[in-house]
């Protein structure tokens, strides 16, 4: 059985058959698993530059939430944020938010923990069988947006490719300033409406507990649109957006872009919560549910369990 994919999806579905006793590889292309629960360090020190926070409202969700809150992973943050339209400003209440001081991503890895997880290894291609890159087993889980599902997938498999294939996404641009001091005014994080730039601002001193003069700002899809072949050339838009948003004198001592093509799926998957047919090809990922952690979670989590019963 292989997962493709590492990031929180993938690693609940291994999480899931390994307990079911179903031998399980895990495959990912990049260097590190995580996924969009991405963390990237920055003179030694972590930000989130994938999903800014997590909320929990599934109790099975919650129950892992306080496995990691145990191990000293994750921490309360905030249930308040601000909301910044033409009008002004104001507070918009809502659920607790949840951050990890050592990033998002040691969550991810947390969950890894004996699962074996290979990383740097691409796939090419997934075929009736199915075939993984040639060689047959019993089932694969392919956790990624549909898009980068659908560049694997033999167009024989009519069931997932036409799945993948419906699969909406935008994209986004995540940018981290680093500045001399912390010269903005207490906010925490902050969506910002009706901005030519803008998404969403959160504060990762704050959010990281340290106090660090670090913003993360997240870019609107039209945005990022433009500047997904050198996204590196939006650094100075987004600094300036960020300034005058918040009103800061001094410039970034550095800035960050990091880009997202699939960054939030769109598209409604007609409340499945996973993806598996009769080939013994799974799709998991926050496309099925809303654009969550906790989607991405309970996608994965209830792949496993599909395919621990038939395998089983």
């Amino acid at each position: 059985m292989v997962v493709v994919g590492a990031g929180i999806a993938g690693m609940a579905c291994a999480v899931e058959l390994i307990r079911a006793g179903v031998p399980v590889q895990v495959r990912e292309r990049g260097h590190v698993c995580g996924g969009r629960m991405a963390s990237k360090r920055f003179q030694g020190r972590p930000a989130d530059i994938g999903a800014a926070y997590f909320t929990a409202t599934d109790p099975d969700f919650a129950a892992v939430v306080e496995q990691w809150r145990a191990a000293g992973l994750v921490r309360e943050w905030t249930d308040t944020f601000q909301a910044y339209d033409r009008s002004g400003n104001h507070e918009v209440p809502g659920p607790i938010r949840f951050a990890a001081p050592r990033g998002l991503r040691s969550l991810v890895e947390h969950l890894a923990g004996a699962v074996p997880v290979t990383v740097d290894r691409l796939v090419l291609t997934v075929e009736p069988g199915p075939i993984v890159d040639g060689h047959p087993c019993a089932a694969v889980a392919l956790a990624m947006p549909g898009p980068q599902a659908a560049l694997l997938l033999d167009p024989a498999l009519t069931d997932a490719t036409r799945v993948v294939q419906e699969q909406r996404w935008s994209p986004s641009l995540a940018a981290v300033l680093r500045f001399p001091t912390r010269r903005w005014p207490d906010f925490r994080g902050a969506f910002v409406n009706e901005h030519p730039v803008l998404n969403l601002v959160c504060d990762d001193g704050d959010r990281r507990g340290d106090g660090a003069p670090v913003l993360v700002a997240h870019t609107v899809p039209e945005f990022a649109a433009g500047h997904l072949a050198q996204p590196t050339g939006a650094g100075p838009a987004i600094e300036q957006a960020v300034r005058d948003l918040l009103g800061l004198p001094e410039q970034a001592v550095d800035v960050h872009v990091h880009r997202w093509t699939y960054a939030k799926p769109t598209s409604d998957a007609g409340g499945a919560t996973h993806h598996l047919d009769a080939d013994g090809i799974g799709l998991a990922g926050d496309a099925f549910g809303k654009p969550r952690v906790q989607s991405a979670w309970r996608s994965g989590r209830d792949l496993g369990r599909a395919l621990a019963a038939r395998l089983g």
